[in-house]
């Protein structure tokens, strides 16, 4: 099953990538690495996803808010390869940044939420290295933060 079969089978739609909102660039790429920036957890109408793990959001909406990053940073890989995904060779890392209180312990869980889904999306190339950090705050008061390396054809 293609990437995009795959895709069509869990009802998601890729969106373009969002503009830079700060002095960078969506993605790089060096070699056969592509590079994603950070992308933060939005709600369906685009606004930002915002709040703390612990205080104002449990892991199970943490997840579901790190899955909501994959979908988009799927749509930036897709601008990323010429809008080919079967070029994706192996998503080699995520790093996950997780806005919590002090005691919360669960940034790994909600991480599950973006590398469940890239491994239902890409299969064996979706398995990746991952890293999950908490942090006090995020950029506009997103609760999650993750970026991606990729490796293409």
């Amino acid at each position: 099953m293609s990437v995009y079969d795959k895709l069509k089978a869990l009802n998601i739609t890729l969106a373009a990538p969002a503009t830079p909102a700060a002095a960078y660039v969506m993605y790089a790429q060096t070699g056969n690495l592509v590079f994603l920036s950070g992308h933060i957890s939005k709600n369906a109408d685009g606004s930002v996803n915002a709040g703390l793990l612990g205080r104002d959001k449990t892991t199970e909406q943490g997840k579901a808010a790190a899955r909501a990053v994959a979908v988009d940073l799927i749509g930036t890989l897709q601008a990323a390869v010429g809008g080919d995904l079967n070029r994706v060779k192996r998503i080699v890392k995520v790093m996950s940044l997780v806005a919590s209180t002090p005691d919360y312990t669960e940034q790994h869980l909600v991480t599950n939420g973006c590398s469940e889904l890239l491994g239902e999306v890409f299969g064996d190339a979706g398995k990746h290295a991952r890293s999950a950090f908490g942090v006090s705050s995020l950029p506009l008061g997103a609760c999650v933060e993750i970026e991606l390396i990729a490796e293409v054809a």
